[in-house]
This record gives C-alpha cells, sequence and structure tokens, in this order.
C-alpha cells in the first residue's frame, strides 16, 4: 500500500513538472523552418533580400525570440506592412539564403537561393505560376503564387524586389526573369525533360556522325528557350551570322563534310568563332554537328576537340572565308546528293530544348521571337491555344524581299509596308505558289498588328492545302523526316506532312511571327518532272514509303503526300 501511495505521488509530480517545462518553453519559442538557411549576421545582408512573411509572429525588431541575436532575421526596409496589418490569408515561409556580401554578386546567386527555397516545400505545394504585383511604393514584386494543395491549407508567396538587384556584367535592374532563364529552377514553364548534350561519335546508316562537335557557350534547360535546328554544308555558313542575330537563341546546326569539305567547315567554323563581328553569339547559341559517309571519310586527322584549337585571324586567307553556292567543294567534285533529312535530324535530335524550329539556314525569323513565343505557351489564354487536340504545331509565314533591300523587317508592321510597296512576296511565289502559302494569308497581310504573339488561324494540311510545306514551331517528339529522301529528289519533306496529317495535327498560324528568306526572289520555274533524280525519287516515295507509312499510321481522307 505504501509502495503504490509512493508511485502515485512520483507520477503526480513528474507530469506537473513537464507541463510546467512545456508551458514555460511554448512562451518562449517560435519555431522556424529548419531549412533556414541563417549563415550570415543581419549587418551583412541587403536591403533587396527575400525577406520571411509567416503565420509565426516576430517582435517589433523583426527578430524570432527562440533565436540568438546573431542569427536573428533582419525586416528590409522596402516591406510589407506589418504582420498584423496584413490580411488574415495563412503563408507558408520560403527561407533563402540572404544577399551576399560581396559587391560582384551577380543575379545567378538570386536565382540559385531562390531554386534551393521552393525545393524545400516541394513536398507541400503544387501549381506555381509566376506573375506580377506593384507595391504601394511603385515598385513591382515577382512572385510565385503556389496554390492550395489537398495536402496542406498553406499558400507560399515568394516575393522578389526588384529595384537596385545587380544583375551582373550586363548591368541593369532585374525586372523579370528573361527568356533564356528560369529563376526558379526547380519549376518548369511546362513539362519536359531536360537533355545534356554530350560529343561523340557514332554512325547513322551510311554516314558517320560527329554528335555536338563543336559544343556552345550557354546551356539551355528544356523550358528555357527554343532551338533553331538548321543544316547546310560550309559554302552556306555565310548566313549564320545574321540568323544568330535575329535569333538571340540556341542553334542546332548539321553540316554535311565529307572529304577534304571537312577541314573547309572547320576553317570557316573557327573564322566565324573568333574572328567577325559578332563571333561572340555563334561561340554562345551554335551546336555544331558534322557527319560524312564512311565512304568519303576526311583522310587529315580528325581533331578530337576543335573548339581548342588556336585561331590566329591574321592567318585566313581569301580563300579561306569565301562563301557561296558557286565554290568548288568535294561534294560536288565526287557529285555525291546532298543528305537533307539525315542533316535536318541529327540537329533535330540534339536539341536541349523542348520547342524547337526546325528551319533552312537562309531563313531568317522576326527578332523577339522567342520571348513573345514562351509568353504566349506559359498564358496559354485564348480558345485556340486550350483545345484539346495535343498534336499541333505553330506555323510561321515565310516571306521573300528583293536583293536590293538593305535591311529586313524586324517586326510584322515593316513586313506589311514591304509588301505593300512590292519589295517583299510571298516565299516561292513564282516557284511553288502552293507549297508555302498559308490558310487565310490575305487575312493576315491585313489583320491588325497587335502586341506580343497570338494564334491567328487554326489550319489543317488538307485540300486545297494538301502539298502544304509549312515551316513551324513544334517539339523533338513530332515526326522526323525520311532519310532516305535527298534534296536533288525534291520532295523531301512531303511524307511529314502526309504522318502530320494522318496523325490530326492542327496547323496553329502565329499572328506577329515570320521568316524572311535572305534578300533575293527566286523567279526561276522549276520543272521537277524532267529530271530523272526528281523521277526515281518520286518512284521511291510512291512505291516504297507510301505503303510503309499507311501500313504504320493508317491512312485519313484528305491526307496526301
Amino acid at each position: 500500500m505504501v509502495g503504490r501511495h509512493w508511485l502515485f505521488r512520483v507520477s503526480v509530480g513528474a507530469n506537473a513538472f513537464v507541463l510546467f517545462y512545456f508551458a514555460l518553453y511554448s512562451s518562449t519559442t517560435t519555431f522556424l523552418p529548419t531549412t533556414m538557411p541563417m549563415d550570415q549576421p543581419p549587418s551583412r545582408r541587403s536591403k533587396n533580400e527575400i525577406t520571411l512573411k509567416s503565420s509565426e509572429k516576430l517582435n517589433s525588431k523583426g527578430e524570432s525570440s527562440g533565436l540568438p541575436k546573431d542569427f536573428s532575421l533582419k525586416v528590409s526596409e522596402i516591406q510589407q506592412p506589418p504582420l498584423q496589418e496584413q490580411s488574415n490569408e495563412p503563408f507558408l515561409v520560403l527561407p533563402v539564403s540572404p544577399a551576399q556580401t560581396h559587391e560582384e554578386e551577380n543575379q545567378n546567386q538570386v536565382k540559385e537561393a531562390a531554386a534551393d527555397s521552393v525545393l524545400d516545400i516541394q513536398g507541400k505545394v503544387s501549381q506555381s505560376q509566376l506573375f506580377e504585383t506593384q507595391q504601394d511604393d511603385g515598385s513591382t514584386v515577382l512572385k510565385i503564387g503556389i496554390r492550395e494543395s489537398p495536402a496542406s491549407r498553406e499558400i507560399a508567396h515568394l516575393d522578389f524586389e526588384t529595384e537596385d538587384v545587380n544583375c551582373g556584367e550586363n548591368g541593369g535592374n532585374m525586372k523579370k526573369p528573361d527568356h533564356h532563364s528560369n529563376i526558379f529552377e526547380g519549376l518548369k514553364s511546362f513539362p519536359c525533360d531536360d537533355y545534356t548534350p554530350a560529343t561523340h561519335f557514332a554512325q547513322r546508316g551510311p554516314f558517320w556522325v560527329l554528335y555536338n562537335y563543336i559544343k556552345p557557350r550557354k546551356k539551355f534547360k528544356c523550358d528555357e528557350s527554343i532551338t533553331y535546328t538548321t543544316h547546310g554544308d560550309f559554302t552556306f555558313l555565310d548566313n549564320l551570322i545574321p540568323l544568330v542575330e535575329r535569333w538571340e537563341g540556341p542553334v542546332s546546326l548539321s553540316l554535311y563534310a565529307p572529304g577534304t569539305d571537312f577541314l573547309d567547315s572547320l576553317k570557316r567554323i573557327n573564322y566565324l568563332r573568333q574572328c567577325v563581328n559578332g563571333s561572340s553569339l555563334v561561340k554562345d547559341y551554335v551546336t555544331f554537328h558534322l557527319f560524312f559517309d564512311y565512304k568519303h571519310i576526311p583522310r587529315a586527322q580528325i581533331p578530337p576537340d576543335p573548339s581548342a584549337i588556336y585561331v590566329d585571324c591574321n592567318e585566313f586567307t581569301p580563300e579561306d572565308i569565301k562563301f557561296g553556292e558557286g565554290l568548288s567543294t568535294y561534294k560536288k567534285k565526287n557529285k555525291l546528293p546532298y543528305p537533307v533529312n539525315v542533316a535536318r535530324n541529327v540537329a533535330r535530335e540534339m536539341s536541349t530544348t523542348h520547342y524547337i524550329l526546325p528551319s533552312d539556314i537562309e531563313l531568317f525569323p522576326n527578332p523577339n521571337l522567342i520571348p513573345d513565343f514562351l509568353e504566349m505557351i506559359r498564358r496559354n489564354d485564348t480558345p485556340e491555344l486550350q483545345r484539346p487536340n495535343p498534336n499541333k504545331i505553330y506555323v510561321l509565314p515565310i516571306f521573300e524581299v528583293e536583293a536590293t533591300v538593305t535591311g529586313l523587317p524586324q517586326d510584322k508592321s515593316e513586313l506589311v509596308y514591304m509588301l505593300r510597296n512590292k519589295s517583299a512576296i510571298l516565299f516561292h511565289k513564282y516557284v511553288c505558289a502552293n507549297c508555302h502559302r498559308i490558310p487565310k494569308s490575305n487575312e493576315w497581310i491585313d489583320a491588325s498588328v497587335t502586341s506580343g504573339l497570338n494564334v491567328f488561324h487554326v489550319g489543317k494540311r488538307h485540300k486545297p492545302y494538301h502539298h502544304w510545306e509549312p515551316i513551324f514551331i513544334g517539339t523533338k517528339r513530332d515526326p522526323f523526316y525520311d532519310e532516305r529522301l535527298t534534296w536533288e529528289g525534291r520532295s523531301d519533306k512531303m511524307t511529314q506532312g502526309y504522318i502530320l496529317c494522318v496523325l490530326n495535327y492542327e496547323f496553329h498560324i502565329l499572328d506577329n511571327a515570320f521568316l524572311v528568306h535572305r534578300p533575293g526572289i527566286k523567279r526561276t520555274v522549276i520543272t521537277p518532272g524532267k529530271s530523272p533524280i526528281v523521277a526515281r525519287q518520286n518512284a521511291i516515295i510512291s512505291k516504297l514509303i507510301l505503303p510503309e507509312l499507311k501500313q504504320l499510321f493508317g491512312t485519313k481522307s484528305g491526307c496526301y503526300v
């Protein structure tokens, strides 16, 4: 009896001590996320640091009373109203590393801090969206608003005070992320898979391909830009600088370089990368893939890393830097056909971005196409963009301009002006008018010019556009080109067009985007039926390839090769 009475007293005393301890501890401690990086005292943090908003209580000095003073969180002078004056909407703390002490800190360090914070809460939140709000003091705040998830009633906001943020070498203030960067690297603008290119040599049918033979300085994640995928041989490389100047984004370029054309290609690549105005753009954006027939492998030793070769720009002779179709080449001497679809597919496969623009190296897009297109995709706010069909591509109308034109049109307004005064025409108007004419082409020209980018019209590859060869922004998942077809045989893209039609692809024609061919209007009418090479390729398409496509993809009324 005495033993049980003693045990009862001990139990009551212990319980009382525990209750007293928890009551005392809870009155002096505020819990912060364990991932909060507090590695610098408040005196060394930037005015523009990313600040904390939470349902937790901070004292009037902005300190969490349960933390040592050395680790207190400084509330920025440019701040939201005091916590008690804000709405009762709950917030989830997004702790991020404060600004570093070095003055040369650039925007990338801020991005990394934000990305780390977002990753810390990925298990709790979903459906993020980047948006801007205007503060009472006139400053702009970029936010990630993350909608309430079923597992949590917390809503996360990440605020960037955008004034006086050092943007590195380019200077200026960080108002919003550019089209090549996602400041919240843990989140993607749309579902896609990143691809890290590696230099490797591999066989592809009768060819050796040097994939990613010369890589650019800049790297892109799958949702950060659009890759212009193109092809040619060294005689066309004079188009590269004007292309990259207007595109200002990643370019995947496949060059056919058999025999001695290989060294001729390397000379011109090094010249363009090192010795001309615009070389920095080539080094930043262009990936070069070289390929050749195994029967025409270069006799010279192939450098494992040509970008590391020292280049003396004074050593180039006029012969080294000539371009144009009139040049004598190994390909011409040996009467080799140009494997155009091999070149197209290699460039496409090596793209690091989800969206690609497969096009010709002599076609130049209007400036600002990349940010305008990605913004349109992010908005997704029109009935055309919200159509449920997942198979859709985004068509760019194509035009030609007279050889005497000194400057290409920078936007649709300038293009329409040139169309009115006859210095510009629809592409191949005098060669194959129906090959590239878009549906409602006259309405497209007459339509009012608006800001940004939108879908003007949704068309199909049906009559009278059943032989349409559009150039479009698509994805790496779109049908590829048949590599049995050559450029000399013509109709090299028609089989892909048939597949697009059978798979019910929608052709979304963009309203303020376009391509312009390098100056010079073609007026020679081609009569393909008289060429034995063309006749032979037409027979391959009709008797061999088309039956295969029907077996693989089926048939559909209104679809033709």
